[in-house]
């Protein structure tokens, strides 16, 4: 039966069949459906994993082998880093890399090929993954690694679904003494303040600052930097040795309703950003967190979603060149005093040099913001995407919900590279969503007029 389907931004919403499998019997048979797209724990805030028939993977979810010398772990598509991390933490490990949420799957962390605090240091999640099965539109189960099957391989990791289903995976972990943070505070007055703090805690494992995206004058972009490492046995107080390895808490809050959309409004928003600034009364703090507030904070709030109302909201992220970051940011930020609602979460971190053949990294500064959405704000982010472009920068395909597709096709220079491949395992569009056809990803008629060839280059 079809009914209205939506992601985490409750925007857009599509109308859909949702079906489930546990064996690859049942998936099998599913994919004589005349189009499909996998989708997870519905984490991703747009239309990446909507589409007219979607197959869930969260039925399809065991842990197959977690080797605690060596610390690899493997398990089908559909479990949750949350369900992992109950079970590795108490052992001595930890997530390579984790994004804001524990709540998505691992088949959907390698479609994002997701990033987290430490990607300067770490890269992304993909760089410490081993090897996976994947399903693909003939039928055929591919195991595909950095060195066998690797066109497969690289085009899959965020390659947003569209090269087939990811049944199994096989990554490192990472050693941890205990499940404890070392965290430090630093307030920033502006925008060159956080950056001069990012490059000067470089080595620093984990990094990223909320940003006052509101703020005018000379104190524009004025942030808190939070940063953090793992902390040892001898860093906790007496009554943390017992739970030195402790995992997460399962107690939550809920946003019951959603909020009414006027709760949202420039004079609320900035009336946020002037509390938590000033609630860090001192310039520095340092403390001994959970990791749990500290990698997941909002994950507390079951429903936090619903908080920007009805209509949903728009989670707009972007990247720019290490050498753009600075004055793009501000030309950014201004716009967005101009447009007049700024976000009450703004994150902005920094991204070492990437690797990765088709994914969102570059080395540079990357900003998210939640926007309600409300009448003019698309024309507005339209606005912003051609800036993003023209500072060489592009946008996140697993926070997009609306950008056209020449801002896809020009923002990613390997997307020409990374289409003939996917084509290769996915020959009649047998996955699509609706991002790419959004994106004439997978209604091809126009898709060579956006490509900037002279960016163009094969990997393989």
């Amino acid at each position: 039966m079809k009914r209205k389907i939506t992601n985490w931004g409750n925007y857009p919403a599509v109308e859909s069949e949702l079906y489930h499998f546990r064996t690859e019997e049942e998936l099998k048979k599913l994919i004589g459906l005349p189009s499909v797209i996998a989708r997870g724990n519905g984490r991703c805030y747009g239309d990446s994993s909507l589409a007219p028939f979607i197959l869930s993977t969260l039925h399809f979810n065991k842990a197959l082998s977690f080797d605690m010398e060596s610390g690899i772990f493997e398990c089908e598509g559909g479990m949750l880093l949350d369900d992992i991390l109950q079970i590795i933490v108490p052992k001595g490990w930890f997530l390579p890399v984790s994004p804001g949420t524990k709540y998505i799957t691992v088949g959907g962390a390698i479609a994002s090929n997701i990033h987290g605090k430490n990607h300067h240091i770490d890269g992304t999640f993909c760089r410490h993954l081993i090897e996976m099965d994947v399903l693909t539109a003939d039928g055929n189960i591919y195991t595909c690694t950095p060195y066998q099957q690797s066109d497969l391989f690289h085009a899959t990791c965020g390659g947003m679904g569209l090269t087939g289903i990811i049944l199994r995976a096989k990554f490192y972990l990472k050693r941890i003494e205990t499940s404890y943070i070392k965290q430090t505070q630093i307030k920033a007055r502006d925008l060159f303040e956080i950056l001069d703090l990012f490059e000067t805690y470089r080595s620093q494992p984990y990094t990223m600052a909320w940003i006052d995206c509101l703020k005018q004058g000379k104190h524009v972009g004025r942030s808190i930097m939070m940063m953090g490492e793992t902390a040892t046995r001898e860093h906790l107080k007496q009554s943390h040795i017992a739970t030195a390895l402790g995992v997460h808490p399962q107690k939550h809050i809920s946003f019951p309703v959603n909020m009414p959309s006027f709760v949202l409004n420039p004079f609320s928003v900035r009336a946020f950003n002037q509390v938590f600034y000033m609630k860090n009364w001192k310039k520095e703090i340092h403390n001994i967190v959970h990791y749990d507030p500290f990698f997941y904070p909002l994950d507390k709030i079951l429903h936090w979603n619903r908080g920007y109302g009805k209509k949903g909201f728009i989670q707009y992220q972007f990247v720019l060149p290490i050498e753009n970051s600075k004055i793009g940011l501000i030309d950014i930020l201004k716009r967005i005093n101009r447009y007049g609602i700024g976000s009450f979460l703004a994150v902005l971190k920094l991204f070492g040099k990437d690797e990765s053949f088709f994914s969102f990294p570059m080395e540079g500064y990357t900003l998210a913001l939640d926007f309600p959405m409300k009448q003019g704000l698309l024309p507005f982010l339209d606005e912003l995407d051609q800036v993003v472009l023209d500072y060489g920068g592009r946008l996140y395909l697993t926070k997009d919900a609306r950008m056209k597709p020449e801002i896809f096709w020009k923002g990613y220079p390997n997307a020409e590279s990374w289409y003939e491949i996917m084509i290769k395992y996915n020959k009649s569009y047998k996955f699509r969503s609706s991002q790419s056809d959004r994106l004439e990803i997978t209604v091809p008629a126009n898709k060579k007029n956006y490509a900037n060839s002279t960016h163009i280059r094969s990997h393989f």
